[in-house]
Parts: structure tokens; sequence; C-alpha cells
């Protein structure tokens, strides 16, 4: 018999307390880049006015998963994971807002602020259902691509149940990759799962992502080549220096704006090949998205936006990698390292390191 896995809805107790009132919290950015060997590479910043005290979990194949019911004390959605998996969680607890599986398939939960509307629980099938925060671990657990997620999104009901000590119904959306490079965006909107294929790759935070497909249009002219130079009555402009083809790229840290620039950094490059050169450029592009403390504030509270943590899947490999704000340095999961047949999760937490390693130098 398979060893049963807690159930879920008692995974996240302790992170609602670190959820509730984070009205501000919107400024995750995640993006896709494909490599010179046809190969993709997922990267997210994740952005918190709480500390969210993550840290890494390798969930194993065969475990025993149960949502949350639309009644209290009511079991919903029950399966087993064909696929172990590995990512980020919250509040010390063994399931992931962001992570990778072995098939290659990478995730991540985003926040969705005032366009979220889930399945009302008076609605829902009880057999079918599943909380916000469980939606990923199904994904990561159950399926190898987009395609086969699409085809089974029918099989569950997300309902907008509330954590029960706090009160509070996060507003999450979901994007989700896989090793063909398809990616799919999985919104709650009028109390179902709208997917959109996004042939970008991009997906940040509010409006909808259909508003965001439409808000590209007022960045046509944009470009990673220089502008040429402006003729008028018989005189040449020439612009100041490089980057001119990217002038008017949006710089501030709405999602709207976020968006436009994760096109512009994810689509420009050059391609590099897979493994640690197409990480190092990822993580390059990702430093774009870097919040420090202070930068986003709420006048009303003390709660301040920060990037807690940035991770990068290298897909084709399944290697997971994360950095914090208080360390910097990129820390690999190969999940070709681990026992995926183990009978229980394993966490490991990411050590501050805020004094860099002195250079060594040779005699």
């Amino acid at each position: 018999m398979k060893t049963p896995f807690t159930p879920l809805r008692s995974l996240l107790l302790g992170a609602a307390a670190l959820l509730a009132g984070l009205s501000t919290a919107q400024a995750c950015t995640s993006l896709l880049v494909k490599t010179s060997d046809d190969d993709y590479v997922y990267g997210r910043t994740m952005e918190f006015g709480f500390e969210l005290e993550s840290k890494v979990v390798v969930v194993p194949r065969g475990l025993n998963f149960t949502g949350t019911g639309a009644k209290k004390g009511q079991d919903g959605l029950k399966w087993t994971g064909k696929y172990g998996f590995t990512g980020m969680n919250a509040a010390n607890q063994p399931l992931v807002c962001d992570g990778l599986n072995e098939k290659g398939l990478a995730a991540g939960i985003l926040y969705f602020p005032g366009y979220a509307e889930y399945t009302k629980p008076a609605d829902a099938d009880p057999a079918k259902s599943i909380a916000p925060w469980e939606f990923l671990t199904w994904c990561l657990s159950s399926f190898a691509t987009v395609d086969e997620v699409k085809a089974a999104i029918n099989e569950v009901q997300v309902i907008g149940v509330k954590f029960p000590a706090f009160g509070f119904v996060a507003p999450f959306h979901y994007t989700l990759h896989d090793a063909n490079g398809k990616s799919i965006v999985i919104e709650p909107i009028g109390g179902t799962l709208k997917v959109y294929d996004n042939p970008y790759g991009v997906l940040t935070n509010s409006p909808t992502f259909d508003w965001h497909l439409t808000n590209l249009r007022n960045y046509t002219k944009l470009s990673d080549e220089n502008a040429p130079p402006l003729k008028i009555n018989g005189n040449e402009i020439n612009s100041f220096g490089e980057g001119s083809g990217w002038l008017g790229l949006p710089g501030d840290p709405t999602p709207p704006s976020r968006f436009i620039r994760a096109m512009a950094f994810s689509m420009s490059p050059v391609p590099v090949s897979n493994g640690p050169e197409s990480v190092r450029l990822v993580e390059h592009i990702m430093n774009n998205f870097d919040l420090p403390r202070g930068i986003i504030r709420d006048s009303k509270s003390d709660v301040a936006d920060y990037t807690q943590w940035t991770v990068i899947a290298d897909i084709a490999n399944r290697v997971y990698y994360v950095k914090t704000y208080n360390n910097q340095q990129l820390q690999a999961i190969d999940l070709n390292s681990f026992d995926l047949d183990a009978k229980s999760p394993i966490v490991a937490a990411i050590a501050d390191e805020l004094k860099a390693p002195a250079l060594t130098f040779s005699k």
C-alpha cells in the first residue's frame, strides 16, 4: 500500500497567516527562453510582502493526495501522483507554489488579485474539489505535458475556499510549460478554469491574460535593433546611443509593464546551448525583475513586496535552480539524483549567505 500523503488542506494553515492581507502582492514575473538546441529554460521571481519562509521540497512519485472539500471536514479530489517533482514551498510545507517534474513540466502559481473567480463551494462536485493552493501540485504530480493538463482540466474544480484560520481566499492563476516548448495559462474566470495557449511563454499578474495580449498592440514599434536616424527637412537626427529600438519600453513594476519587458527580454537574446550557459542567460534576464525591499510600498500598511526568491528550471536536463534575497548564488536541485520512489517528501532549507566569499589569488 502506498504511503498516504497528508491532506493538502491542512498543509497551508501556517501559510495563511503570510497570505492574509497581501492585496499588494502583485509582482511575480515568469517567462520561457528557447535555447540553441531547441530546448527551453523557465524562470520566475516570487514577490511577497510577508516572509514565505520557503524551502526546497522534493516529492516522490506514487504518493496519495487528498484535496480540500467544499464543506468543512469533507474530502475533495483524491489522486495518486504519477511523477516526482521538486519546487519551492511556503510555510515549510511539502507542496509547491512553483516547480519542475521528472517529465519536464514546469509550472508556477502567480498572484491574480481582483480577477480570480473560483467555483463556488455550493456548486462544486465534492469528488472534483481542490483548493487554489493545491492545483499546481495536482498538475506536477499527474501530467507530463501541457496538452495532458488541458485534456484533464474538467476533472477538477478549483473552489473558492478560505484558509480556515484567517478567512482569506487567495487569488491565483497558473503558468505551465513542457519540454516541447508548449505553454499555457490557466485562470479561474466566472467559476471555471479558462485555459489559454501562451505562444510567448510570459506571465505576470492582473489583469487577465487575454488583456495582456491585447496590450501588446501598444508596443508594436519596439525592436531589439537600434532605430534608424530620423530625417526632417534634410537634417538627420540620430539617437544618443545603443538601445534606441527599445525606446518606450516600460520600466515600472506594474504587471502590464513587466509583461512587456518580460516579452522583450525573453525573445531578444542570442540563443545559447542548454545547460549552464542557458541557465546563466535566464538568470541575467530575471535580474531585471528583481525588486529590493522598499521599491514597492503600501501607504496604508507596512507591507512591502520584494523578491524573496528566483527560480530557473533547465527543463531538458531536469535541473531546478534557486537563489534567494540573501543568497544570490544559484543552487541546483537535480531531479535525476533523487530517489523518486521514496516513501515521503524531503525538504531542504537554503542558507542565508550575506557575505560574499573571498576571491582566491594565485601566487
